[in-house]
């Protein structure tokens, strides 16, 4: 499936939005299909999957397990939010990669 593979290229230290995957993996506004995938799927690098701007969506001890998995690869938070201008990845345009 093209949005798990889509995950699974963002490396450690760099997030993206359920948005900026969804267009990566050649679904442009289908962010709640990134989600479902996310529930559903195993081994996925789930922690690196933020809401727009570099929110953390999800609520209690779920959302307190994935800031402490970002900030253990290093990803710098700006009070709430995730800082996106340095740990943002840039998917390609060409279906390959790219780190910023």
């Amino acid at each position: 499936m093209r949005i798990e593979q889509t995950i699974r290229t963002i490396p450690h230290g760099k997030v993206s939005t359920y948005g900026g995957i969804a267009r990566a993996a050649g679904f442009p506004g289908a962010a709640r299909q990134v989600a479902a995938v996310l529930r559903r799927g195993f081994g996925l690098p789930w922690q690196r999957v933020l809401g727009a701007g570099g929110e953390i969506k999800l609520r209690g001890d779920p959302a307190v397990e994935q800031r402490l998995r970002l900030e253990a690869e290093g990803v710098r938070f700006r009070g709430r939010r995730v800082d996106m201008k340095q740990c943002e990845y840039k998917f390609g345009g060409s279906g390959k990669s790219r780190s910023s």
